[in-house]
């Protein structure tokens, strides 16, 4: 019959001589007796939630162990042998071997959690950023290819010199109104090379 374990009591310690046999209630704890389990979880609770919370140092996780421990003492009184130790030294071995798998579990948890941590990092895939701009600037330099040796020039000086139309004009020793068609038609052939909606 399993037990069930209530929230954690703090209990004050009781004078030696008003203290139960725990060894005697651990081997009934073995025996499936629910009140003897009761009476070994009033004397060690408060001991066994100190021992969590040194380790564990969070006191609600600490409750969750000792809770946990209580559980496992239930389950294992049946191998308890007392002429091989005291029953408070075996439930506190249990508690503390508990508290740190916590910590180690809890520890490896937070390092899964950091090794994978992206919030610091870029949101987005730099590889493909990287390629993706790499080849739009291939697509632009073979559209560019495409245009006659005027246009490019013209479109050339506009847009990635920065001049206006009357200097590509003075430069290019054109008419404004030239140069403007060049641009024109060149724009055009590009947009349509590089699949741009218009």
């Amino acid at each position: 019959m399993a037990a069930t374990v209530s929230p954690l009591r703090v209990v004050p310690s009781a004078a030696d001589h008003d203290a139960p046999d725990i060894n005697e209630l651990l081997t009934r704890v073995g025996r499936g007796d629910e009140q003897a389990f009761g009476a070994v979880y009033d004397a060690l609770g408060g001991a066994v939630y100190g021992m969590a919370k040194r380790v564990i140092r969070d006191p609600a996780r600490a409750e969750e162990v000792s809770q946990e421990v209580f559980i496992q003492v239930w389950q294992s009184a049946p191998r308890f042998d007392a002429t091989r130790g005291n029953a408070k030294s075996w439930v506190l071995t249990l508690a503390h071997r508990r508290a740190v798998d916590a910590v180690r579990h809890d520890q490896a948890a937070t390092n899964r959690e950091n090794k994978y941590d992206w919030s610091n990092g870029p949101d987005y895939d730099e590889v493909a950023e990287t390629v993706t701009i790499s080849l739009e600037h291939e697509q632009v330099r073979r559209c560019l290819d495409s245009l006659t040796g005027l246009q490019r020039e013209a479109v050339d000086l506009a847009y990635y010199k920065g001049y206006t139309y009357a200097e590509v004009a003075k430069t290019l020793d054109a008419n404004p109104a030239t140069v403007k068609t060049r641009m024109r038609d060149g724009l055009v052939r590009l947009r349509d090379c590089l699949g741009v909606e218009s």
